[in-house]
């Protein structure tokens, strides 16, 4: 988790992916609707806002407008509603399974789950549980001074005891204790259903503050209030920090109109002191100036540029601390942070590390040893439940995701506007008979696609209601992808770089002597890495025949990258024909193809599906759709662009 502010909490209401995330209204119509099963209305027109409406809400009024205590520790809060899909639990696998990954705990070891009664919780029957919710809470809370507190279970223990009694109900939750951050903090999982079984609705009042001030009492009560030493020595350290402080949001509350009278806005001298090493700090950043003594103007984007400081340090510590863990020295010069909004920009590079740009929204990031001799970290955004980043040592593609209609949205278009707004296969199959069933099944995956995220509606006869609008409603959804996944990722080797040279397949390497594509690569880092790899291959290609040097330049076999693909399926063939008895089936366009699905090979030309029949198997191009089906029956149509798949009785919707 980045950099704590302290005083800060911005609840996230919403589910992950929800254009509407973040904002009160969604929340607001749950808490309204749950007011009035209970026989309260909520009137429109009034000044009604929602903070108060469902458990808690007393005491949530009761803490926000309670002052602190001098001497009460602090306490960061993030909270996060996420609505789960009836039946759909993937997103609460994935979320647990990540709040338990490697290097968790103070000893580096996997994180535990644990709840109110037992160190090691039961995550899968958790999941099981919560199959039946709306929606469930997720918080992560995070003490000042965690670091003094040698264990955190018992602190989250208590604050989840007093949270029950604040709500008047049991709750159902698990938690896991990070430390793998300069601040030790704690992810809190509680399902969404109260202990009579009805849907759990918490004051915003109380998610917003009662929280916090409960586990502020608790860490005070544990550690003691905080001395004087104690807050100066913060503070002191505030005074030149490169983030946005809870000193400058004193500052900014004083100030009037951009300026601050220091004299006016003085309190006890240590603040008055740490406020005036604050200023100075600002002005050496360039952020404040000095009009005269004791009058400092303010930078009109303040907050914003110190918040934009404050992620960039935590990025750099990042990079910092994941290039140490991959044993890779680079200097602190060549970090850069890769900028999603720089439309045709491409990285290439080797994943050397990976993990949570956002805990709580579960953005993830990715930190690219790049061809250009530099070290990029690169957000990429929020994955599905069921996606992975790929693993480090694999080498990628990075560009920019463009907001923009394709071409398979005209074509949806043009058979809605002649059918009033309905698509299907059949209307599509009417207005242009030439059009194979691959190519209808690319229309079919995008209104799946878009479907999936309530834009479009699918109908009991497998049709579909798309509007006349579809364009623009198209277009809105390739602004919410590129909102949640801002990059697009290509993998280009999923083998490390040292194995290419020498490899019998069609690799990376050789699209790229093929494409005689060496620009762009620096003579220093992986830059000079990849130089190196692609000297070594020419070799291995001249030796192997497909390539000859002819007046000092290298020529190679106009179908190399075939036969180096066809090399590699034989041999692997081989080796599974020696194991299971079976022979391998080739296939060509227009074939069909079933079979079971086994599992999934990764080779140097890319990912291979091996499929199973009573005396035979083929290999052919891997689609993550078929995952949903291994150790099912499948059955294909193969194409000039790939292969349609149907799983069991059922079209897919993959190719």
């Amino acid at each position: 988790m980045h950099g704590i502010d302290d005083d800060e909490l911005e609840p996230k209401l919403g589910r992950i992916g929800n254009r509407k995330a973040g904002k009160p209204a969604g929340y607001l119509r749950r808490v309204r609707q749950a007011a009035e099963r209970a026989g309260r209305t909520a009137h429109h027109g009034s000044n009604f806002s929602g903070g108060r409406i469902g458990r808690g809400y007393a005491q949530g009024a009761v803490l926000a407008g309670r002052r602190r205590d001098k001497g009460q520790r602090r306490v960061v809060v993030k909270a996060r509603i996420v609505r789960i899909n009836a039946g759909d639990t993937g997103a609460v696998r994935a979320h647990l399974r990540y709040v338990q990954r490697d290097g968790m705990t103070r000893a580096g070891e996997p994180g535990e789950l644990y709840d109110a009664a037992n160190d090691r919780a039961d995550g899968k029957a958790f999941t099981e549980r919560s199959a039946g919710d709306r929606h469930q809470f997720r918080f992560i809370v995070a003490p000042e001074d965690s670091a003094e507190l040698s264990d955190l279970k018992p602190f989250i223990r208590d604050l989840m005891r007093q949270m029950e009694s604040d709500l008047g109900t049991r709750l159902d939750w698990v938690a896991a204790d990070h430390f793998n951050t300069g601040h030790p903090h704690s992810h809190v999982v509680l399902r969404g259903k109260d202990d009579a079984g009805h849907d759990l609705v918490i004051a915003r009042d109380y998610i917003a503050y009662g929280l916090r001030a409960r586990a502020s009492d608790l860490v005070t009560r544990e550690l003691g209030p905080e001395t004087e030493i104690e807050t100066a020595r913060k503070l002191q350290q505030e005074v030149t920090a490169e983030r946005f402080t809870r000193i400058d949001r004193a500052i900014l509350r004083d100030a009037r109109e951009g300026v601050l009278e220091l004299a006016q806005a003085a309190r006890d001298p240590v603040w008055h002191t740490m406020r005036t090493g604050r200023l100075r700090t600002l002005e050496r950043m360039g952020l404040a100036e000095e009009d005269n003594r004791g009058r400092w103007r303010l930078d009109g984007e303040l907050e914003l540029k110190l918040r934009r400081m404050g992620e960039r340090g935590d990025i750099i510590k990042t990079m910092h601390r994941e290039l140490h863990a991959a044993g890779i020295s680079r200097a602190p010069a060549s970090y850069a942070i890769f900028d999603p909004r720089s439309e045709g920009r491409r990285l290439i590079g080797r994943v050397v590390g990976e993990g949570f740009a956002d805990e709580l929204t579960e953005r993830r990031y990715v930190m690219i040893d790049g061809i250009d001799g530099l070290t990029h970290y690169a957000e990429v955004g929020a994955l599905g439940a069921n996606e992975e980043l790929p693993a480090r040592d694999t080498i990628l593609e990075l560009r920019p995701r463009s907001a923009q209609r394709r071409p398979v949205d005209r074509t949806i278009a043009e058979v809605a506007a002649v059918n009033d707004g309905f698509y299907s296969e059949r209307l599509h199959r009417e207005l242009t008979p030439q059009a194979s069933a691959e190519y209808i099944g690319t229309h079919v995956r995008r209104l799946e696609a878009m479907r999936r995220q309530g834009t479009v509606s699918r109908l009991a006869d497998g049709g579909w209601k798309v509007g006349r609008d579809y364009l623009d409603q198209a277009f809105r959804y390739e602004e919410l992808e590129r909102s949640r996944n801002p990059l697009r990722v290509a993998v280009l080797s999923w083998q490390r770089l040292e194995e290419l040279p020498q490899a019998v397949g069609a690799t990376w390497l050789d699209r790229k002597l093929l494409a005689r594509e060496s620009d762009g690569l620096a003579p220093t880092g992986f830059g000079a890495e990849v130089e190196t790899a692609l000297r070594a291959r020419r070799q291995w290609l001249i030796e192997q025949g497909l390539a000859r040097e002819v007046e000092g330049r290298v020529r190679y076999a106009r179908n190399m990258l075939h036969l180096l693909e066809e090399r590699e399926l034989a041999r692997t063939a081989a080796d599974i024909s020696a194991r299971t008895g079976r022979e391998r089936r080739n296939v060509r366009a227009g074939d069909s193809l079933s079979g079971v699905y086994k599992r999934m090979l990764t080779l140097s030309s890319g990912r291979y599906a091996l499929i199973e029949q009573s005396r035979e198997f083929v290999l052919v191009p891997w689609r993550p759709v078929l995952e949903r089906a291994r150790g099912q029956l499948v059955s294909g149509s193969v194409g000039g662009e790939g292969i349609s798949w149907s799983i069991g009785m059922k079209r897919g919707i993959g190719r």
